[in-house]
Parts: structure tokens; sequence; C-alpha cells
């Protein structure tokens, strides 16, 4: 059962990536938005699509405005492309990891010198 969640998660984060790079036309999303995983509850209710955006504050906040206002076309697509009794209600999380890891490695760079 946990491997059939990971290879759902893992299709979903897929499918969600190659929406956003191809198919969004949505001028408030960004061209650099990064599919960070997804975390879908077991009984395939819910989703939660970690999104990583490059950029200022203002770009971020379109950007999840965008990707909120197109969740419904995302998860058409998902539907389309995987096989499961029932598509999740996504939502977006915006992960800051990235961004936390490169100032972590700047403090580690300063101490460094």
């Amino acid at each position: 059962m946990k491997t059939r969640m990971i290879r759902i998660n893992d299709e979903i984060t897929r499918v969600t990536a190659d929406v956003i790079r191809s198919e969004l036309s949505d001028p408030r999303i960004g061209s650099v938005v990064s599919v960070m995983g997804a975390e879908t509850t077991s009984d395939l209710k819910y989703c939660k699509i970690r999104i990583s955006i490059f950029g200022g504050e203002d770009q971020q906040k379109e950007t999840m405005e965008g990707l909120t206002r197109a969740a419904g076309f995302i998860r058409r697509r998902i539907a389309e492309t995987i096989n499961l009794r029932q598509t999740p209600e996504i939502t977006f999380i915006y992960d800051d990891s990235i961004e936390h890891g490169m100032r972590m490695r700047k403090l580690i760079d300063d101490v460094n010198k």
C-alpha cells in the first residue's frame, strides 16, 4: 500500500510539472516554477502539491494565485493521465526549501572565509 502511494504521488508530481511547463498560459505563472512533490491522503480525496518559485515576493504571490486558479484544469489533466478511481482535490503549498538551502549555503561559505 505504501509503495502505491509513493507511485501515485510521483506520478501526480510529474503530470503537474508537465502541465505547468507546457499547457498553462496564465501570465501570472512565472517560468521558474518547480514542483517539489505531492502528498496525497490515503483515501485519495486530497493532495497537497509543494511548489517552489524563484523570484521576488510579488512574483511568488502572483504565481500562487495563478496556480490556484488553474487547479481545476490541472486536476482534470491528472484525471486524464493517471488511472485512479477518484482524482484528489489539489491544493498548492509554497515550499521555500530551495531558498532556505541557498541561505544556509551562503552562511556556511561566509563562515569558511
